[in-house]
């Protein structure tokens, strides 16, 4: 009879329908009482399932630091045990969301921070990367860039470098001056904390750290290839400048640093412990960088 009372019911959420409840359940041999009191049970049944969902959307959103738009809580709630919450559509979840609203934190423009070296030989190192920001293996693409966070004691710098397969930020390095011993400290940190491949690509733009004798020589030091995008050619580096995007976007934009040691603790604790283990990336089908980095470790393990 259900079956019968939802073809009713579908029929008459047609603004195009031409039959009335009253026929349609004169044709199927179903009383309109038995209909009415189907419509209302169904309506107490997607009351309490949205409830449910209202929960499970407000956990998501507050699991991604109010950084998630639709897309990245849609795919947190398709891992959930409970089968409504799973398989919500991301219409239903836009709806929800506009319901509690639920709004992500919105993107600014993002600034450049290095600068060409005039006296560098733009043609010395090559672009080996050519926007492919893509990689086999972790360990065999790296990118890095220079931003500046403002607290009210003055700048405090952040040089970053980012493995192009898991999107992980695997070295890093903050302090109040952008010699070339920052972005050495932060390469430094990422040979010692990851494996990379012989050979392995360092990506960057042509700022003077990039382009200096003892970042070049700290290269050579750990056989990495050296290589750079065009100068003022944002998307030569795009990867680089995409994660500052959001750093900037979900936490700096949102706070107030007092000192650069409170700046320093937020950004250290963003990195490590949300963005590479915690943040869904769009880029890696909305898994976070320690899931991808995990699941390449089990797939060479099995093929070994």
């Amino acid at each position: 009879m259900s079956d019968k009372h939802a073809l009713i019911g579908a029929e008459k959420a047609d603004p195009k329908s031409p039959f009335t409840v009253t026929l349609m359940c004169l044709v199927l041999a179903v009383s309109s009482s038995a209909f009415y009191a189907w419509t209302r049970d169904q309506s107490s049944a997607r009351a309490a399932r949205r409830a449910v969902l209202k929960v499970h959307v407000q956990a998501a959103f507050d699991a991604g630091r109010g950084t998630y738009g639709v897309r990245r809580v849609h795919a947190m709630l398709t891992r959930s045990d409970v089968p409504d919450v799973a398989n919500a559509s991301p219409k239903l979840i836009r709806s929800v969301m506009a319901e509690l609203g639920l709004k992500a934190c919105q993107p600014r423009a993002y600034k450049r921070t290095t600068v060409r070296d005039e006296d560098a030989e733009p043609a010395s190192i090559p672009d080996l990367l050519g926007r492919d920001f893509t990689a086999p293996a972790p360990g065999v693409k790296l990118v890095g860039d220079i931003t500046y966070i403002r607290t009210w004691q003055g700048w405090l710098y952040l040089a970053t470098v980012i493995d192009c397969h898991t999107k992980a930020v695997i070295g890093w390095s903050m302090a109040e001056h952008m010699r070339t011993d920052l972005i050495a400290d932060a390469l430094t940190m990422a040979t010692a904390n990851y494996q990379l491949a012989p050979g392995a690509v360092f990506h960057s733009d042509r700022g003077t750290q990039y382009t200096s004798a003892q970042f070049a020589e700290l290269l050579e030091q750990h056989n990495i290839r050296a290589s750079m995008g065009r100068t003022g050619v944002c998307w030569d580096n795009a990867m680089a400048e995409s994660f500052f995007g959001a750093l900037k976007n979900e936490l700096v934009y949102r706070y107030v640093f007092p000192t650069r040691e409170r700046a320093r603790s937020a950004i250290a604790e963003y990195i490590e412990v949300f963005c590479n283990r915690q943040r869904l990336h769009s880029g890696l089908g909305y898994k976070t960088p320690l899931e991808v980095h995990q699941h390449y470790q089990q797939n060479s393990s099995l093929a070994a």
